[in-house]
This record gives structure tokens, C-alpha cells and sequence, in this order.
């Protein structure tokens, strides 16, 4: 399934703050490999695979991403990937914070701080998670609050590591998918799964 070059299926006038699952791709600018690197790993006990492994721009991505429902507290995180060049992830809308899909992990604090919809505050960065490869994330039960398009998430999201770099990061857009169907949302889910071990664009990578 091919999804690195499809055009935006943005539906005009679709309300992209209502209750929902959303398949979110954003790009690195002109895909430079910001956040690691795949590599391979070989053992007696299990076959070759590639994994992704984070550098500390990647750790940031990954905790700002985990952050998303600190701070948009009718989010649920579902799968998810930082790869080198860019973020897949399924992000749910919803009144109600339930259950999540997936293994759950401790959710790191984002000390580049996503203020609202708008922008991020730049904090001291603390780089302390170790965390490779798919994961899901940690249930929360915030207070309510109003919804939140899937545009300003993404927003939010990008300013927060944008903040830590302090330069121009991602591509000006993102992609997004609406997911239909509970058939849909297992092969999307797998596609993020499966990201790393399909990597072919590392020129370095053998």
C-alpha cells in the first residue's frame, strides 16, 4: 500500500473536528532524515528485521507527539511511527478519552510545550526516552474540553518540534486519511506497523 506520495483527500467542506479516526502522514521538508535512522537487527532467536531507531530529534517528535492529548484532551492516540523523514499516526477524535488500541507506554513529558491550537513555548528540552519502533499510547482521562480540528493537532504538534529545532522542520502540509471502516483501520494500522521494515529511501541503508 503506497501512501508516501498519494495527493491530499481533504473532503471540502468536512468537518474535521468531529468524532472520527484520522490516518495523519506530515513530511519532513524536502525529506531529510531528522529522527534516526533504520537499522538492522539480526539474532539466533528471531528472523532479520529493520527497526527504527531514534536520535534525540526523534525522541522529541516522539514525546511531542505522545503529548497531543495533554493538550487536546478529546484525542486518543492510536498506532503510530516516527520514521526518519516523517510521522505516520492514527488519531482519533472523541468526547469521551476511552481505551486505546494497542501496547500502552508510560507518555513522556513534552518539555516543548504546544500551547492550544496556535503555537508551542520553547522549554529546556529534556531527552530522556529510549523508545524504538510502533507503539501505542497511554490512556487519559483529562478534563473536557471543546474539539479540536485535526488541522490545528497537527499545528500544534509541528510548532512543538519546530520550537526544539529551532529552523524550519516539516513540509508546509500534511496528509490525512478518514478512516470508514473497521477493515480500513487494520491495514492502515498494519501499513504504520510494517513502516520500518519496508524503509528503502536511506541511500546508507544495506
Amino acid at each position: 500500500m503506497e501512501m508516501h506520495h498519494r495527493r491530499s483527500i481533504r473532503l471540502k467542506g468536512y468537518d474535521y473536528s468531529q468524532e472520527g479516526l484520522y490516518f495523519i502522514t506530515i513530511n519532513v521538508q524536502d525529506r531529510e532524515c531528522l529522527f534516526g535512522e533504520i537499522v538492522v537487527v539480526t539474532n539466533n532467536d528471531s528472523p532479520r528485521r529493520q527497526i527504527m531507531i531514534l536520535n534525540d530529534a526523534g525522541k522529541i517528535a516522539e514525546q511531542c507527539w505522545l503529548a497531543i492529548p495533554q493538550h487536546f484532551p478529546n484525542v486518543i492516540l492510536h498506532e503510530y511511527v516516527i520514521m526518519p523523514d516523517h510521522v505516520h499516526g492514527i488519531i482519533e477524535i472523541t468526547k469521551n478519552v476511552g481505551e486505546t488500541v494497542g501496547a500502552k507506554n508510560d507518555t513522556p513529558h513534552c518539555d516543548v510545550t504546544m500551547v492550544d491550537d496556535v503555537g508551542a513555548k520553547n522549554d529546556t528540552t529534556n531527552c530522556d526516552v529510549t523508545m524504538v519502533g510502533v507503539t501505542g499510547a497511554k490512556n487519559f482521562s483529562p478534563p473536557p474540553s471543546p474539539s479540536r480540528t485535526i488541522g490545528s493537532i497537527v499545528r500544534g504538534f509541528k510548532i512543538g518540534v519546530t520550537k526544539w529545532f529551532v529552523r524550519s522542520v516539516w513540509q508546509r502540509n500534511y496528509y490525512e486519511h478518514i478512516i470508514r471502516s473497521a477493515d480500513e483501520y487494520e491495514r492502515i494500522a498494519e501499513y504504520i506497523i510494517n513502516n520500518p521494515a519496508k524503509w528503502q529511501k536511506d541511500k546508507s541503508f544495506k
